[in-house]
């Protein structure tokens, strides 16, 4: 039985519900299907522009939706904020507006201020503007589709023909370093918990204030706050490291990178207090020899982080296919 997908936009995973989470899960393992071929490209967003209006410096992620909009055969348009009009005076909002007025169908906003995508959202929706926007990273606040991406990435081991939800009941999963400033520790929070999985955050304590505890309320799944690493990655199935947010990190929160290293940094050794088969996750860009020992990173025994990127475009495709009006089946 087919069921339509009804969310305009996807600001958040705080209220998305297991129906979406399996929809999304399932559309992207259609479209990875499809990256598989060799003609990777499908007509489903024909005729549709997708505006990718990124105010904050990124590659991955831009590119990712980039590529994922051109697989799905739309038209991009790409904002460099740079060369734009915001250098002259032009607000925020008049600039979504410019790109209403080009015929965008979709815009995909990176901000490093915290609700900005919800604000384009709103406006969009005054106007009575049938665009849907997706926050490709907000602030400090959520970066729904790497939390998607990195769902999609552990299910798909779990189950590679039929990733879903419920594989994760019952689950460890360690989200080890500067959880205070990640957006996508939010995101990941959401989404794992969602699935009725453990999820353990560990950090230093000026990384993981104690307000983090609240998150995991009404939740299926646990939310537990550990300051030292050991406890959290003790038999624990899955390891999702967090790059230092050093760009957005206040002064003297660390003594230093090689002593976080030290205390924190995911190791061969310290894998050892997890499962045996346990696999290590990170949202790149990596600092190796800081949240990640170098050559763990590289070792595909233990590391998914190739496997993550090449999500990334599948799980956007899908985002992008059922916002443009695709259906789940």
């Amino acid at each position: 039985m087919a069921m339509v997908w009804t969310r305009r936009h996807i600001l958040s995973l705080a209220d998305f519900t297991p129906n979406e989470y399996d929809g999304v899960l399932q559309t992207a393992a259609s479209f990875r299907e499809v990256l598989g071929r060799r003609t990777k490209k499908v007509p489903a967003l024909q005729g549709q522009v997708v505006a990718n209006l990124f105010f904050e410096p990124s590659t991955r992620t831009r590119n990712s939706f980039e590529l994922a909009a051109k697989r799905l055969s739309a038209d991009t348009l790409n904002f460099t904020p740079g060369s734009s009009s915001l250098s002259k005076g032009e607000t925020i909002l008049d600039t979504a507006k410019t790109y209403l007025a080009m015929g965008t169908d979709m815009m995909v906003i990176r901000h490093e201020q915290a609700g900005v995508p919800m604000a384009i959202a709103q406006e969009m929706d005054r106007l009575g503007a049938k665009v849907s926007v997706l926050n490709a990273g907000d602030g400090q606040h959520e970066h729904p589709s790497q939390g998607l991406l990195d769902l999609f990435t552990i299910c798909s081991l779990l189950d590679a023909e039929s990733p879903r939800l419920e594989l994760l009941a019952g689950k460890k999963i360690a989200i080890v370093g500067d959880i205070l400033h990640s957006r996508v520790a939010r995101s990941n929070i959401w989404s794992l918990t969602a699935t009725g999985a453990e999820v353990h955050l560990a950090g230093p304590p000026t990384l993981l204030p104690l307000l983090f505890g609240e998150c995991g309320n009404g939740r299926e799944g646990k939310l537990f706050l550990h300051w030292k690493v050991e406890p959290a990655l003790q038999d624990a199935d899955f390891v999702m490291a967090l790059r230092l947010q050093k760009e957005r990190m206040g002064q003297h929160l660390l003594p230093s990178l090689r002593e976080y290293h030290q205390l924190f940094g995911i190791t061969r050794d310290r894998l050892k207090l997890c499962k045996p088969h346990v696999k290590v996750l990170h949202p790149g860009p990596v600092n190796r020899g800081v949240e990640i020992s170098s050559d763990l990173m590289d070792d595909a025994q233990f590391s998914l982080i190739s496997q993550q990127v090449t999500s990334g475009v599948a799980v956007r495709m899908a985002l992008l296919y059922l916002m443009g009006g695709g259906k789940l089946h």
